[in-house]
C-alpha cells in the first residue's frame, strides 16, 4: 500500500536538495497540493533520473520513494485529464484601491524584518509585504520565544510565539521600507505600525506615507506586549479602535487597515469601529493567546500567555472573517469597495487562501508557513490557484471572491432531514481497525469487525456523522449518496 501525502509529508524539503532541482520541486509541488506541477515535472524526468534522485536522498530512516511518486502522479494527472501546459489565468487583483500582481503577502512579523529578507521575497514572486510592526518603544525580546505543538509526526500543527515588534530603531525602519518600494516599485509595501498615544500613531502614519508606502496597518492586535494598553488591548475596546482609526484616516492620504485581534467574543463591533473611523480595509486575524508548557520553551523557568497561530488555528480565522464578511453593513462596504479584507491565520497552501477568498478576503497574509517552509512556498501558492481557476474555466480571481459566504448558515438552518453513509473500499482498507475502535468508543457503535480484520457499516445503526472516514490512516473510507433518513 502506498499513499503519495504520507509519503511527501516523509520528505525533509531540504534546501539545495541531492535529489536534485526537478525531483525536490516536484515532491514540494505536491507537499503543498499542485499535483498539476508536480505531474509536469514528474514527466519530464526518465527512469535512470528517478532512479539516481531516489538514490541521492538523504533522508535520516529511508529514502523517499521518488520513482513511486512520480508513476502515481502522473497516472491521476492522465486520469484527471487535467492539462498542465501554459494560458493560466492572471492572479491580478484589487485590494484597496491598490492594484496587486497576485493576492499573497507576507504578514507582519518574523518573516520580514530587514531589507534583504523582503527584497528575496519579493525576488521568489510574493506580491507585497506587511513589514514588521514599527514603533517608538524600546523592544526587548526573550530567549526562547517560539515553541511549537505536534501531533503524531506533524511538528507544526500549532505554533506559539513571544515577539512583539521591530526591534531596528523606527527611522531605520522606515528607510528601509522607502528603498523597497523604489526598487520595487511594482510590489506593494505596507508599514504595520503602533503608537502609544494619538500622536505617535499619525507621526508614525505620516512617517509610512513619506517613505513611499502604499499603505499603513495600524497594529491592534498584538497579545503578547510588555506593557499594558498596547495592541490586542486596543483591538478589545471598540471606541478606541474608532478613535485611532479616524485620527490615522483623517493625517494620511495612503489605505489604513486596522489590525484585528481574534480575542474577542465577536470580530463585527471592532470591525463596525473601523468602518465607522473610514478604515480602507482590516486584516485579520492575528495570533490568539495561548499558553504552552513545554520546558524547552521556558525563558528562566517561567512561562507566561503569548500569541497561538499556523495550521490549528483556520477554521477560527474563517469562522471571524465571516463574521464580518457576513454583516449586512460590512459586506456592503467590501462590495462598494469601502473596505476590502485581507485574510490572515493558518494559511499553507493555496487551497487554505482559496477558502479565506471564498469567504470574501481579497487578500491573504502568510507568516507561520514561511517560518517552516521559507519564502519558496509562494511557487506552488501561484500555480495551484491558477491551475484551479483554469480548472472551473475562471479568468478573473475577483469572480471566487465571496462565493461561499452564501452556503454559510446558522445551525437551525441546516439539513436535518437527509444522511450521507460512509462508504469503504475494500482495495484500500488494510485491516487495522482504526474505525471499528473509533466508532465503538466515541459513535454509534455502528461498525463490525470479524475474524479477518474487515470492517462492515452496520446501516441499522449509523447515523452519518463520518468519525470513521475522519480516523481511517490509508483514506479507505468515502461517501454514498446523500437520502433521506429513515423514519423513526
Amino acid at each position: 500500500m502506498f499513499h503519495i501525502q504520507e509519503e511527501v509529508s516523509r520528505c525533509l524539503l531540504c534546501a539545495d536538495a541531492p535529489c536534485g532541482l526537478k525531483a525536490a520541486r516536484a515532491i514540494r509541488a505536491l507537499r503543498f497540493d499542485n499535483q498539476w506541477t508536480a505531474a509536469e515535472l514528474f514527466s519530464d524526468m526518465t527512469v535512470e533520473e528517478l532512479h539516481s534522485a531516489e538514490q541521492a536522498c538523504i533522508h535520516y530512516d529511508m529514502p523517499i520513494r521518488i520513482s513511486e511518486l512520480a508513476h502515481q502522479t502522473v497516472d491521476a494527472q492522465t486520469a484527471e485529464s487535467i492539462s498542465v501546459d501554459d494560458g493560466l489565468p492572471s492572479l491580478e487583483i484589487n485590494f484597496c484601491d491598490i492594484t496587486c500582481e497576485n493576492p499573497f503577502f507576507l504578514a507582519s512579523s518574523a518573516v520580514c524584518t530587514n531589507y534583504d529578507m523582503v527584497a528575496r521575497a519579493f525576488e521568489a514572486g510574493w506580491a507585497g509585504v506587511f513589514y514588521k510592526t514599527i514603533c517608538k518603544q524600546d523592544i526587548r525580546e526573550v530567549s526562547p520565544r517560539f515553541d511549537a505543538v505536534g501531533k503524531e509526526g506533524t511538528p507544526f500543527v500549532g505554533f506559539r510565539n513571544m515577539e512583539q515588534l521591530s526591534e531596528n530603531p523606527y527611522d531605520v525602519d522606515f528607510d528601509i521600507l522607502r528603498r523597497l518600494k523604489q526598487n520595487y516599485p511594482n510590489k506593494i509595501v505596507v508599514a504595520s505600525i503602533m503608537g502609544q498615544t494619538e500622536e505617535e500613531w499619525i507621526e508614525l502614519a505620516k512617517m509610512a506615507e513619506a517613505a513611499g508606502c502604499d499603505a499603513v496597518e495600524l497594529n491592534f492586535s498584538c497579545p503578547q506586549m510588555r506593557l499594558t494598553g498596547l495592541g490586542s488591548d486596543i483591538g478589545q475596546n471598540p471606541e478606541l479602535i474608532l478613535l485611532y482609526t479616524t485620527y490615522v484616516t483623517q493625517a494620511v492620504g495612503i489605505p489604513v487597515i486596522p489590525k484585528m485581534t481574534p480575542n474577542v467574543k465577536s470580530m463585527t463591533r471592532p470591525a463596525l469601529a473601523c468602518y465607522f473611523a473610514g478604515a480602507h480595509g482590516i486584516s485579520a486575524i492575528n495570533t490568539i493567546k495561548s499558553i504552552t508548557m513545554s520546558d524547552a520553551a521556558e525563558v528562566s523557568g517561567k512561562k507566561t500567555v503569548s500569541g497561538y497561530s499556523g495550521k490549528a488555528v483556520k477554521p477560527i480565522a474563517l469562522r471571524m472573517i465571516y463574521e464580518m464578511t457576513g454583516d449586512p453593513i460590512l459586506h456592503k462596504a467590501g462590495i462598494e469597495k469601502h473596505m476590502d479584507i485581507s485574510g490572515i491565520g493558518g494559511i499553507e497552501t493555496w487551497r487554505d487562501a482559496l477558502e479565506f477568498i471564498q469567504l470574501g478576503c481579497r487578500n491573504v497574509q502568510v507568516c507561520t508557513a514561511v517560518m517552516q517552509y521559507g519564502y519558496r512556498i509562494i511557487d506552488d501558492l501561484i500555480l495551484g490557484l491558477k491551475h484551479y481557476m483554469k480548472m472551473r474555466g475562471i479568468t478573473e480571481l475577483k469572480k471566487l471572491v465571496g462565493e461561499e459566504i452564501k452556503n454559510i448558515v446558522l445551525p437551525k438552518d441546516l439539513d436535518r432531514e437527509t444522511m450521507v453513509m460512509p462508504k469503504i473500499n475494500r482495495e484500500k482498507c488494510v485491516g487495522c481497525g482504526r474505525c471499528y475502535i473509533s466508532c465503538l468508543d466515541g459513535g454509534h457503535q455502528a461498525i463490525s469487525f470479524d475474524a479477518e480484520r474487515k470492517p462492515h457499516i452496520v446501516g441499522s445503526k449509523c447515523v452519518g456523522c463520518h468519525l470513521c472516514r475522519l480516523v481511517c490512516p490509508t483514506n479507505a473510507i468515502g461517501v454514498a449518496n446523500r437520502v433521506n433518513k429513515p423514519k423513526r
